[in-house]
Formats: C-alpha cells, structure tokens, sequence
C-alpha cells in the first residue's frame, strides 16, 4: 500500500462523526419520506370525511323511503335541502302492471335521488324501489 493510501485509510479511521454531505442526504431522505407519511394521512382523512357524507346520503335516503312507504295512486313528488347541504328529490309513477289484475297505480316505483358537493365533486346516490299506491283519502299523512 502506498504510504498516500495509508494516510487516508489513517485519516479515516481517525474521523468522528458523519460529514455534511452525509448528514445532508440523511435528511433529505427524512424530508420524502416525511412528506409521504403526510400525504397517505392526509390522503385517508379525506378519505373518511368522503366516506361519513356517502353514509349520511344513504341514510337519508332509506329514511325518505320509510318515510314514503305508502304515496298517492295519483303519484307523488317532493324535494329539499338539508341543513347540511345535501340536496334530495322523491318522486312516484305507477308501476307497470301488466296482467297482475291490480288497479292502476296500486303499485308506485318511487325515485329518491340524494347530491352533495364533495370538495371540486358532486356526488350523488339513487334509490329505486315500489311502494303501495293508495286512494288520496287514505293515505296517512
């Protein structure tokens, strides 16, 4: 070994510590892998706040379809706004009957369409079922 190689591998040896180079890739690697971290948690908790709206539209879709479980033969329509923004729509039609023998309009397909607003995105959800038509004298209200 040449007496030049013997004194870096002397220096080296006798160094403590890291060099700023060192110490500068370490915390750049710190700095990305921190900023991911920052991004999958910031990432899930939209994710979550997303989730709970999506719940709360479909709750509310099931409670006007409870609420609606017996219309009008003639139809029924109705809209609104919650407080919370989310817009809904609940409209009726007589079902077509074909040779069943039942009256007209004694079964109604029902619509219920709940939107929001989700960030830059509008979202929304559709429930479609029947219910039972009914004279407009019975129906309970």
């Amino acid at each position: 070994m040449s007496t030049l190689g013997a004194k870096m591998l002397n220096n080296r040896r006798k160094q403590k510590g890291f060099s700023l180079l060192e110490a500068m890739v370490a915390i750049s690697i710190l700095g990305i892998a921190l900023g991911g971290l920052y991004s999958a948690a910031s990432g899930a908790t939209r994710n979550v706040r997303a989730d709970e709206r999506y719940a709360f539209a479909v709750e509310l879709g099931r409670s006007l379809l409870a609420d609606n479980v017996q219309v009008s033969k003639s139809g029924y329509s109705d809209n609104g706004v919650t407080a919370g923004g989310f817009k809904w729509s609940v409209a009726t039609r007589p079902a077509p009957l074909g040779r069943s023998g039942l009256d007209e309009g004694a079964l109604q397909e029902i619509e219920i369409v709940v939107s929001w607003a989700d960030g830059l995105r509008d979202r929304r959800i559709r429930l479609d079922s029947v219910v039972e038509g009914l004279p407009v004298d019975e129906r309970q209200l």
